[in-house]
Formats: C-alpha cells, sequence, structure tokens
C-alpha cells in the first residue's frame, strides 16, 4: 500500500515543479493525452518485452536534451514517458498503440508537425492545380491562393492541418484497441506502424479531395460551407476508409496474460527512483533557469537599445521599412503568424550571400508581406532548426531565430 502512495506523491511532486510547462503544454491537447492514457488503461497487456528498460534509456536522452537545450517540449514528453513507467511497473502491462498516440499528441511532434504542413499544402494545392487546370479558367496559383476569373481562393490552414491529422490517428488507435478488444488478441509493432501509415496516407487524399471540393465550388475562406466541405471530406476519405480496412487488418498475438514467460519481465524500483532523480533534477534545472539568460544573450550580440521586448523570449525591433523579431528557436515563425492571422500564401528556401535561409509570402487583410528569417549561431545563419540545435547540444552555442518582415505590394 506504501508504493502506490508514494508513487502518487512523486508525481504530484513533478507535476507541482513543472506546473507551468504541463498548463502550457496541455492547453491545445489535453483531450489527445487524456484518451492516450485512457487507452493504455482499456488496451494495456502483459508483454515480453523489456518496455522499463526502453523507457529509461528514453527518458535518460530525452533529458539529457532537455538539461543542455533548454526544451520545455522534450522535459514534457519525458515526463509522460514516466507516466507510462509508472502505470508499467504496477501493472506490469504496456499499450504500444496508446504509446505511438502519446507521442503524437506530445509537443515536440506538433512542433516538428508545423515545420513539415506547409510544404505538404503547398505541394498538394499545386498538385490540384494541374489537376484542374485543363477544366478550371485557374489564372494562376500562388501558394496556397487559387486565382479563378480574378477571384481568390485560399485553401486555409486547417487543409493537412494538425488537428485533423491528429484526431484522425487517434480514431485508428481506438479503432485498433477496441479490435484488440473484442477479438481477445493484440497487433504487432508492425501492423501498428503500418497502420499509422495508412491513416497518413488516407489523410493526404482526404485534404487532396477537400481542396479540389473547395474550388469546385469556388468556395470563400472561412464561411459554413468551407467548414462544412473540410468534415465531409474528413469523414468519406478518412474515416470511413479505416472502418473499412480494420476488418482486414486482424490482430495475431495472443494474450501474453497467460504466458509464464511475461512474469519473469518485472518492471525494477531501481529504474523508476533513477528516472524520477534525473526528471526532478532536469525540473528544477529548468524552473530555475533565469529568465534573463536570453536577454543576456541577445543583448551581448546585438543593439537592443533600439528596440523592445514583447516578452522574455521574444525582442521585437520595429523601423519605418522592417520590422524584426529575435526569438528563442522554439518560436516557430509559421505558428506564430497563422496564430496571428495571416495567410501564408509560399514558403521556400533561399540562397542570401551562399547561405540558406527561409523566404515567406503572407497575406492579412488585403495587404501583402514577405518575411525572411533564419536560425543564427557565431554568426552564422542555417535554415534547419535540428542542425543549429546539434550545435547546441556539442558546443554549446547560444542560437536566436531572426525574423525579417516588410511590406509589399
Amino acid at each position: 500500500m506504501k508504493k502506490p502512495i508514494l508513487a502518487v506523491f512523486v508525481i504530484l511532486l513533478l507535476f507541482a515543479i513543472n506546473s507551468k510547462i504541463l498548463l502550457l503544454n496541455l492547453h491545445h491537447d489535453f483531450l489527445g493525452i487524456l484518451g492516450s492514457f485512457c487507452l493504455f488503461i482499456v488496451g494495456g497487456r502483459k508483454t515480453n518485452f523489456k518496455i522499463n528498460y526502453f523507457l529509461i534509456l528514453s527518458i535518460l536522452l530525452l533529458e539529457f536534451i532537455s538539461w543542455r537545450l533548454n526544451t520545455k517540449s522534450v522535459h514534457f514528453l519525458s515526463i509522460l514517458l514516466f507516466l507510462c513507467l509508472v502505470f508499467h511497473y504496477f501493472t506490469g502491462k504496456f499499450s504500444f498503440i496508446a504509446f505511438i498516440c502519446l507521442v503524437l499528441f506530445s509537443t515536440l511532434f506538433s512542433a516538428f508537425f508545423a515545420h513539415l504542413t506547409s510544404e505538404i499544402k503547398q505541394s498538394l494545392c499545386y498538385i490540384v492545380y494541374l489537376t484542374l487546370k485543363n477544366f478550371i479558367p485557374i489564372n494562376k496559383i500562388e501558394g496556397v491562393n487559387f486565382y479563378i476569373n480574378n477571384a481568390k481562393i485560399t485553401i486555409d490552414t486547417a487543409c493537412m492541418g494538425l488537428s485533423m491529422f491528429k484526431t484522425g490517428l487517434l480514431f485508428g488507435a481506438i479503432l485498433m484497441t477496441l479490435e484488440e478488444k473484442r477479438l481477445k488478441q493484440y497487433y504487432g509493432i508492425f501492423q501498428i506502424l503500418s497502420f499509422c501509415l495508412l491513416v497518413i496516407t488516407l489523410n493526404i487524399i482526404s485534404n487532396y479531395f477537400r481542396i479540389v471540393t473547395l474550388i469546385f465550388f469556388n468556395c470563400a475562406q472561412g464561411n459554413f460551407l468551407h467548414h462544412a466541405i473540410g468534415l465531409i471530406c474528413f469523414t468519406v476519405y478518412q474515416i470511413i476508409p479505416m472502418l473499412f480496412i480494420i476488418k482486414y487488418i486482424k490482430p495475431k498475438n495472443e494474450n501474453n496474460d497467460k504466458n509464464g514467460d511475461v512474469n519473469k519481465i518485472k518492471p525494477k524500483s531501481l529504474i523508476l527512483l533513477v528516472s524520477f532523480a534525473t526528471l526532478l533534477a532536469t525540473s528544477i534545472k529548468i524552473k530555475n533557469e533565469t529568465e534573463t539568460n536570453f536577454r543576456q544573450e541577445v543583448s551581448s550580440e546585438y543593439h537592443t537599445k533600439k528596440g523592445s521586448w514583447i516578452n522574455t523570449e521574444v525582442f521585437k525591433i520595429e523601423t519605418p521599412k522592417k520590422l524584426t523579431y529575435i526569438k528563442t528557436p522554439s518560436h516557430n515563425p509559421m505558428v506564430c503568424w497563422t496564430g496571428s492571422g495571416y495567410k501564408i500564401i509560399e514558403s521556400k528556401k533561399v540562397l542570401v550571400n551562399k547561405e540558406e535561409i527561409w523566404f515567406n509570402k503572407m497575406e492579412k487583410d488585403n495587404q501583402n508581406y514577405t518575411s525572411y528569417w533564419w536560425y543564427e549561431s557565431n554568426g552564422k545563419k542555417y535554415s534547419s532548426l535540428i542542425e543549429v540545435l546539434l550545435i547546441k547540444l556539442i558546443y554549446g552555442k547560444p542560437i536566436f531565430l531572426i525574423n525579417e518582415t516588410s511590406k509589399s505590394n
């Protein structure tokens, strides 16, 4: 009885220290994370895999990255994995379906997906243009904007958006878990990953037909028909095919509860203790990390007297012709712009002085904008977040995200 009470105390202690991180990360994906843990409870099973070793190695790796880079999203994922480890410690059960679902709803995956969706969406729009240009008088296409008979149709950010993508994967995880419970057998890892790839493919197909339908109906962004078409395409091209296909993907693994070998693989208290100690140390470091560190780094590299701090992670320099933001690398400009009401028309990499950076065309309130942004470390510009994070991870060099935006005709 003492162990469960101690475990609850440990979890509450971690939650208290990381309260700001938890509230920030749960703001958007609370239902998805809650649903994933419900799948752990409903679909958890005995397994002969040494899950406890996999989880502690993952936690140690993620916490090393969090310690070096002070990345709250990676630390948040470590906390989620620790909850999985506690669940496995007391029940001996684990759900690979719920685990994949949990990772997909983490902010770390959200950040990765946000970098990817813009390019996928623009590629889909161009494929739609090639498909329809011989049937509909499309004058031209600019990124996600179609010009037909002097009217502009904008494909909004919901197309190939993160919410629909995650919703489809969560629905697929629920389907697989229900099938396992119904047949009292379990899917193998290869079957789970194959179904995930299938769901991703169906999501892309669903968004392709959504864009085609929007163009056919000349549907303006934001009206009821625009949203209705999105829901109909999501249902017809993703949900219904998943319901049909799941009938032909049968779980093959027997229930391991009856397998005596499973009982030999018991989670060890030492693994739980080491994981907690690592999380606690990193939590305290991140909490006590002085928020002035980034300010000091910016002040030493740039002339901060000419600008102002928006918050502890964003410095703003405004001139009549240009607006410049200096931010921490976690601030993805694509997310910031769309969240502020800008429509991304085009996004691509360009070479400026032999250095690769990002170039964007945007629109808001019938005003066009051009923007250049890049990651900067030690005086060099980079277009890859992973590359600059590796530089900081290895060499400890400070990194900044620079964003220059100006109005265009």
